[in-house]
């Protein structure tokens, strides 16, 4: 069945080697909002500021956010792990998500309920000895009632923005030193880079905007034992419009396990 570990947040901290410029230790209160204006003139002094300030002021910026799209890669001993999402502060989220051996789908939440559509390698990997069965029967359609579910419910669980904003900022109990890298361009954004190397080898790299709230844009690690990805941030604090699939292409999941438990 499904990985909990892939499927988790902290699947993207674990991989992106928990304890590194990306996930370390916190210090002081996490603020976010503030004035609009300032914010959008704000600059980040990078010659002023020590590497650990300017990690803290990018924590403290994603803390704050009210939504914000995901996207990127993660590999590990399992394979490898894709995902493209857009989440807000109100467990609201759209987008796709892949995993080694298991397939695509697509999520979708309202915050309140969740929905999944299984692409073909999902669904059979999800009906067991039945799964090819079940691919052709509800091809193109959702589950959902899965929040019970051990399993499934891990599922609905990245659609958590507070959750995953806890899982990149929280202090970990980890003392990885993080180091001034250079400015930079990510995705059009102007950055500055933070790195950190951990005690098995891997390095982690952290790119802050330096305009505007200092957001970390994007997320990198490679070497070590842990695997390695980039995870870019985008569309902060940018509103979600989520329709949630009519009624009649709806799945009720505990119906689909009794039908194919008894098949």
């Amino acid at each position: 069945m499904l990985s909990k570990r892939l499927v988790s947040t902290a699947a993207i901290c674990l991989v992106l080697a928990a304890g590194t410029a990306a996930c370390g230790d916190t210090k002081g209160d996490s603020k976010g909002g503030g004035d609009s204006k300032a914010a959008a003139s704000q600059k980040l002094d990078t010659d002023k500021l020590s590497a650990q300030d300017i990690e803290k002021q990018a924590k403290d910026a994603l803390a704050g956010a009210t939504a914000l799209k995901i996207s990127g890669n993660m590999v590990d001993e399992d394979g490898k792990m894709e995902l493209n999402l857009s989440l807000d502060n109100k467990s609201q989220c759209t987008g796709t998500m892949s995993m080694p051996g298991m397939g695509k789908f697509e999520i979708i939440s309202d915050g309140k309920t969740s929905y999944v559509k299984p692409d073909t390698a999902f669904w059979t990997n999800l009906g067991g000895p039945n799964g090819a069965q079940a691919a052709e029967l509800f091809k193109g359609r959702y589950l959902t009632g899965f929040d019970t579910d051990p399993e499934m419910k891990s599922l609905s669980s990245v659609c958590n923005l507070a959750d995953f904003s806890k899982k990149i900022t929280e202090d970990d109990g980890t003392e990885n030193k993080v180091e001034k890298g250079s400015a930079g361009n990510v995705n059009g954004v102007k950055t500055f880079s933070l790195k950190s190397t951990d005690s098995k080898g891997g390095v982690s790299t952290i790119h802050v905007a330096t305009e505007g709230k200092p957001y970390p844009v994007r997320i990198e690690h490679t070497g070590g034992t842990d695997g390695s990805g980039q995870i870019d941030f985008s569309d902060f604090d940018k509103p979600l419009t989520i329709q949630a699939p009519s009624a009649d292409n709806v799945i009720d999941f505990a119906k689909f396990k009794s039908q194919f438990k008894t098949a």
